[in-house]
């Protein structure tokens, strides 16, 4: 099996092609990437910038470049010596426009009898033979249906007659009841839903691959892809949603003759993937929360933790309590469709009505500490969360004590339905309700708030960082390691200057009072997310902002929604986030902290980058993230970039320029570049872990470990901790690090020890280093 040292991951859209992608393979190949990682390419929904909604797994998709485009990126990969990475999607499939999914259509259309209906998780006998499909404005609307072209027609939306069910002159409103789908107001889709879904996207309906059929067909032309040498290993979007997880991965390493596999599974701290999944490891969201907490000062804890309660009227954030709330708001609200289709599961021998069941498994899913589990491993996890369900709510406990012995039967048979289903739902649950909604509301250090990492840990020591290091590299040193992607909260260097507010406690609840004296928002805890996110992103446009405030209110949920957004309470939000731009005294409270946070965000940005690149693990680098990304969530993260501009930096930093400050663009680049190449071209400098300690005054202030192993001596990653307390306190003085042989740094060519040598010379450049051996 091949594997790689370091991937880049590529967005491709119809603004940015396959054949776009090829183009920059010899930039990526310069800056020392050795795989290229791209997002899914199979064919999407028209208009589609991410292409997480397949409509036709049966080719690439012709508005990201076809299969010509990835012939082009491959051929050019191979050319520079680099792999292929490719993003692909098992869970589920697209059916926004009906028209362009071939299954969908035909299940639309053939209903049962459809060769593709086995291919769909539809509960049939709940819709009385029909499918739901929630469209219309409200029911009533059926009479704006019409038949056209052969076709049902709703506006805009289109949809296939069966075969015999209409006559000229048949009134549109019959038709429609003739047909193997149901029409219904989109507000039904929380209750009355009867197709397994991804989350709660209606135009992304669930598929089972788990049927051997399905597999096939679904994965004819990415095993093509494997087959014909064009790409060496895969990334799976959403396992979790699978039926039978372990089994998909089986099978895919065969198919595709023993591929590279990463999965997109979040773990939650102190779990492990599940030791019969056969990959490599994970998509890399547990590191990126230990990398982003060694930099944030745990001292600030306190102060934020005051200003919080503060903010909330006096109430102390209780997280565990947050967290059962918005998985219960949750289970009750957008996914209850969900919760209802476990409870008609339900044997009717137990006694248990359909609402009770629904609501004794919502209270064991909302009590649940991982996404999910994997049936027989995770049995105690479920236990323990049906235990804690009837302790917060007692009345409950012959209910969960007649359902425990059904949830832990979760097999492939009939049978084992609701255990197996149960299983696929509470992921669903916990993303939902954690990642998308308590995350906004949970405030205090938003850098604390990303996927996969628990907000409640407030900072990693290094002691700690480095132990969990030594346990990465022993027990899953392939597995990928990542600062930013498409779908986190904030981009790296976002959270590397929010960071710097652990720092600046008191300095911040000082700012955040005289901004919401100027600019007021009657949401104290959404004040707190929204102005660290701003001065985090600074200077960004008017636009950027404003979609960016809106989407975290409606989020949090606490103050509007996307369901029914508060006019009033959305028109002050605009009105702060406007006031960045029109209101002078805001503007120089916020350009004030700007100016006192970027110096130190920036030196944590390149620490943690750093360390990312040079831990165990197989790093990714976001696309545009070597110059600084200070992205917001997504679609924000997605934005173009310009490649010249890059090409234009590497090749000064290469001719011998060097950043005149660690905070230009190219510092980063400068990091970026080394540690890539380094790790490609010396990988005998990455075997093994070892922390390096350093002595004196400010070694707190220093992490550093060497990746030497038994074969010989490695790299090693110096980076500053918490600058801000460093300067405070007079610097790095005589803080030293034993150095066993003569060493040069790849970023700057200075040379040191063997010996004690003083952190400051060696450091007196940039806040990071990155030593090797020097050569004899």
């Amino acid at each position: 099996m091949r594997t790689p040292v370091s991937t880049y991951r590529l967005q491709i859209r119809p603004g940015f092609t396959l054949q776009d992608a090829a183009d920059v393979v010899p930039y990526l190949k310069s800056l020392g990437a050795d795989w290229i990682y791209l997002s899914p390419i199979l064919t999407a929904e028209k208009g589609s910038d991410h292409g997480y909604d397949v409509t036709d797994p049966s080719a690439i998709d012709p508005d990201r470049g076809g299969p010509e485009g990835l012939a082009a990126v491959s051929a050019a990969a191979r050319a520079a010596g680099m792999g292929v990475l490719v993003d692909i999607v098992p869970n589920h499939v697209g059916v926004a426009t009906p028209s362009q999914n071939p299954w969908w259509w035909s299940l639309l259309r053939e209903g049962q009898q459809s060769r593709y209906a086995p291919a769909f998780d539809v509960d049939w006998d709940f819709g009385g033979g029909r499918i739901r499909i929630p469209v219309l404005g409200e029911d009533s609307d059926v009479d704006a249906l019409e038949v056209k072209d052969g076709e049902l027609r709703y506006y805009d939306h289109r949809f296939p007659l069966a075969e015999g069910s209409y006559t000229e002159g048949d009134d549109p409103r019959e038709v429609h009841a003739r047909q193997h789908y149901e029409l219904v107001g989109w507000r039904r889709a929380d209750t009355d839903l009867n197709y397994r879904r991804f989350f709660a996207v209606n135009s992304l309906a669930g598929i089972r691959v788990e049927i051997p059929d399905v597999f096939d067909e679904a994965h004819a032309e990415i095993v093509r892809w494997s087959r014909e040498g064009l790409v060496d290993g895969l990334r799976i979007d959403h396992p979790d949603g699978l039926a039978d997880p372990e089994g998909y991965l089986h099978r895919l390493r065969e198919v595709t003759g023993g591929s590279y596999l990463l999965i997109e599974k979040i773990l939650e701290p102190g779990e492990t993937l599940p030791a019969g999944f056969d990959c490599e490891g994970t998509t890399g969201y547990d590191a990126l929360a230990d990398v982003d907490r060694l930099f944030v000062d745990p001292a600030g804890q306190e102060t934020l933790d005051a200003l919080d309660t503060g903010l909330r009227g006096g109430q102390a954030a209780d997280y565990e309590d947050m967290i059962r709330g918005t998985k219960r708001r949750i289970t009750d609200g957008i996914l209850h469709s969900e919760m209802l289709r476990l409870a008609r599961l339900v044997p009717s021998g137990t006694g248990l009505g359909t609402a009770q069941a629904a609501d004794a498994l919502s209270e064991v899913i909302a009590a649940f500490p991982v996404y999910r589990s994997y049936l027989p491993e995770g049995g105690d996890v479920l236990k323990e969360a049906c235990e804690l369900a009837v302790r917060r709510r007692p009345e409950l406990a012959d209910a969960v004590g007649l359902l425990l012995p059904l949830l832990l039967d979760a097999g492939l048979e009939p049978g084992a339905e609701l255990g197996r289903r149960f299983q696929q739902t509470s992921g669903m649950v916990m993303a939902k309700g954690v990642e998308d909604t308590a995350f906004f509301r949970y405030t205090r250090l938003g850098t604390l708030t990303e996927v996969g990492a628990d907000p409640t840990e407030f900072s990693v020591a290094p002691d700690e960082f480095h132990a969990r290091m030594t346990r990465r590299q022993a027990d899953i040193p392939l597995s990928m390691t990542t600062l930013s992607t498409h779908d986190t909260k904030r981009s790296e260097d976002t959270r590397a200057r929010i960071s710097v507010l652990a720092e600046l406690a008191p300095e911040w609840r000082a700012a955040l009072a005289r901004l919401q004296d100027l600019a007021p928002l009657p949401d104290g805890p959404l004040a707190n997310l929204l102005w660290q996110a701003i001065a985090a992103a600074w200077p960004a446009d008017r636009e950027r902002l404003q979609s960016y405030a809106q989407k975290a209110a409606r989020e949090a949920g606490n103050s509007t929604d996307w369901l029914d957004p508060d006019a009033a309470f959305e028109e002050k939000l605009a009105a702060a986030v406007d006031a960045a731009f029109d209101n002078p005294e805001v503007r120089a409270e916020l350009e004030s902290l700007v100016e006192l946070l970027a110096p130190y965000g920036a030196a944590n940005s390149l620490g943690a980058k750093l360390v990312q690149l040079t831990m165990p693990g197989v790093p990714d680098v976001y696309q545009g993230t070597e110059f600084w990304d200070r992205s917001l969530t997504d679609p924000d993260n997605r934005r173009p970039f310009d490649y010249g501009a890059r090409r234009a930096a590497l090749a000064a930093l290469d001719a011998g320029e060097r950043p005149a400050s660690h905070t230009d663009d190219s510092a980063k680049l400068l990091v970026t570049s080394r540690a890539l190449r380094l790790r490609r071209d010396r990988p005998e400098l990455f075997t093994g872990y070892r922390p390096v300690a350093a002595t004196g005054a400010a070694a707190g202030h220093l992490v550093g470990f060497d990746r030497g192993g038994e074969a010989g001596p490695g790299a090693l990653t110096l980076a500053t901790r918490l600058p801000r307390g460093l300067e405070q306190h007079g610097g790095w003085r005589d803080t030293a690090v034993e150095l066993d042989r003569t060493m040069t740094d790849e970023l700057t060519g200075a040379t040191f020890g063997p010996g004690a040598v003083e952190v400051a010379a060696i450091l007196a450049s940039y806040p990071v280093a990155l030593l090797v051996p020097a050569e004899h």
